[in-house]
């Protein structure tokens, strides 16, 4: 990895990055994203970012442009989706994150997000990298479906490079040769990347599985490997989403998980002696 310049610690095993999104601070606490994959309506996204909330999320995802395998599936509500995030955050609070994939939108997708997302599709779209790197929103770095650790890391390189300091990285499960997950969630990547970099790492289970029964033991375990948070897909009503139906979580499913995290955070704060 000698050709990281800025990702890299550089022997400084203390310089770890927080990333301060209003009071949330990433890199420090143990962050929960949580909130439906594609923005569907108004009354879906509030009521949604509602029930996040009254769960303990600490931020509200929600995409507006959606990159789709197929280009007959729902692509995403565009501007009219980025207004709906903006004024569910108002009636929460939740600072907002969602997925931009265009350079030319950049600027005002800006104007409505908290965090700019870079998804997995597009982690080496270097003109749009080099964009986010421009401007002074964080930058959510998913992993590539096929991309190695370095190749990630050269990625956040190029938006590091540009001036913005603000990189978050997201394990979001790798292509491999198993199909009874929809992807393969790496959690090994998670103390590599403490290893040699002082950014901080968040873990995607739901695309990393696929599989909502699979979601909450992988969040713990992502929380045990040392992750700084997760992104999780949650529905109010699962069975009427549009997009990932099969891995949206219900509410009351987030709520159970969100109590055994925390419990699960008390334990390994006892064990080392953190009070």
């Amino acid at each position: 990895m000698t050709n990281l310049k800025l990702a890299a610690l550089n022997g400084d095993k203390q310089r770890r990055t927080v990333i301060a999104v209003g009071h949330v601070k990433i890199g420090m606490d143990f962050v929960v994203i949580a909130g439906p994959c594609s923005v569907e309506s108004e009354e879906q996204t509030i009521r949604t970012a509602q029930k996040v909330k009254a769960a303990g999320a600490n931020m509200l995802r929600g995409g507006a442009f959606k990159p789709r395998t197929s280009p007959y599936d729902f692509q995403g509500l565009g501007l009219k989706g980025l207004k709906i995030l903006e004024k569910a955050k108002k009636e929460t609070g939740l600072p907002v994150v969602t997925e931009v994939t265009d350079p030319r939108d950049v600027s005002w997708v800006c104007e409505y997000a908290d965090v700019l997302q870079i998804g997995t599709r597009n982690m080496q779209n270097f003109s749009l990298l080099k964009e986010v790197g421009k401007v002074e929103k964080p930058v959510l770095l998913k992993r590539g479906m096929y991309s190695t650790l370095k190749e990630w890391l050269n990625c956040a390189e190029y938006i590091l490079a540009e001036g913005n300091p603000n990189v978050i990285l997201c394990e979001r499960g790798i292509r491999t040769f198993e199909t009874y997950t929809r992807n393969t969630l790496d959690l090994s990547i998670v103390p590599s990347v403490k290893e040699i970099s002082h950014l901080p790492i968040i873990v995607d289970p739901s695309h990393g599985t696929g599989r909502l029964s699979i979601i909450e033991p992988m969040s713990l375990a992502a929380m045990a490997a040392g992750a700084d948070g997760i992104i999780i897909e949650v529905h109010y009503n699962p069975s009427e989403a549009m997009c990932d139906k099969d891995q949206a979580m219900p509410p009351e499913m987030f709520a159970s998980l969100m109590r055994r995290l925390q419990a699960l955070r008390i334990h390994m704060n006892d064990v080392n002696g953190i009070h």
